[in-house]
C-alpha cells in the first residue's frame, strides 16, 4: 500500500492536482503533507474525498484537481478513472503491452468503447467535446495499449486467449527478472 500511495504531486497555482484511490485517502505523506503546506484542513479533505468516491470501488485512481481560496477552504474536482484504467478494465487485462507493434493484450468491441466514452463525457474537461472525438481519443489509447478493437468478439476463444496471454506475462516477467539480476550482477 505504501508503494501505491507514494505518487506524483503537481501543483499550480493555488492548488494542486494529483491523482489518489478511491475511498483510500490517508493524512500521512504524500498527500497529507502537500496539503499541509497549502493551509488546507487535512482531515476535512480526506472525510470529503473518500464520502465523494464512495461510489467508486475502493483503490480506484482517482484524477484530482484541488484549488485552494483565499479564505483556507477548497474546491475539489473530481474526474473519473484514466481512460487506460478503464480499457484495460473492460479488456480484462492487467496491463499493457510490453510492445504495441507486436504484442496484442485484449481486445473490445466498439460498443465496449462506446460504453468508456459515455462516462469519459460526464469529466470536466470533456463535457463539451464532441462523443465522436472521445470514441477516436479511446482507440488510440486501447491500440497504444495493445488492445485491439474489433466487431464481435467470442466468449469462449476470448477466455482462452487471456489464458494464455497469462503465460505470456509470466515468462516476460520472468525474462525482466532475469535482465534486472543480470545488470544488478555487473554493478557488482
Amino acid at each position: 500500500m505504501s508503494k501505491k500511495a507514494a505518487q506524483k504531486i503537481t501543483h499550480f497555482k493555488n492548488g494542486l492536482f494529483t491523482h489518489i484511490p478511491a475511498q483510500m485517502a490517508m493524512p500521512g505523506p504524500p498527500l497529507g503533507t502537500q496539503l499541509g503546506q497549502l493551509g488546507v484542513n487535512i482531515a476535512n479533505f480526506i472525510k470529503d474525498f473518500n464520502l465523494k468516491t464512495s461510489i467508486f470501488t475502493p483503490g480506484i485512481p482517482i484524477p484530482v484537481h484541488v484549488t485552494i481560496n483565499p479564505d483556507r477552504s477548497y474546491n475539489l474536482v473530481m474526474s473519473h478513472p484514466y481512460k487506460t484504467y478503464l480499457l484495460k478494465q473492460a479488456a480484462g487485462v492487467p496491463r499493457g503491452a510490453m510492445d504495441k507493434r507486436k504484442e496484442v493484450v485484449g481486445y473490445l468491441t466498439r460498443k465496449h468503447i462506446y460504453e468508456i466514452a459515455k462516462v469519459k463525457s460526464q469529466d470536466p474537461k470533456l463535457q463539451m467535446v464532441d462523443m465522436e472525438i472521445i470514441c477516436e481519443e479511446l482507440i488510440d489509447a486501447a491500440y497504444t495499449c495493445g488492445i485491439h478493437v474489433v466487431d464481435k468478439i467470442d466468449p469462449v476463444e476470448y477466455k482462452e486467449f487471456l489464458e494464455n496471454q497469462k503465460l505470456i506475462v509470466e515468462e516476460q516477467k520472468a525474462e525482466l527478472k532475469a535482465i534486472r539480476e543480470a545488470k544488478l550482477l555487473r554493478t557488482l
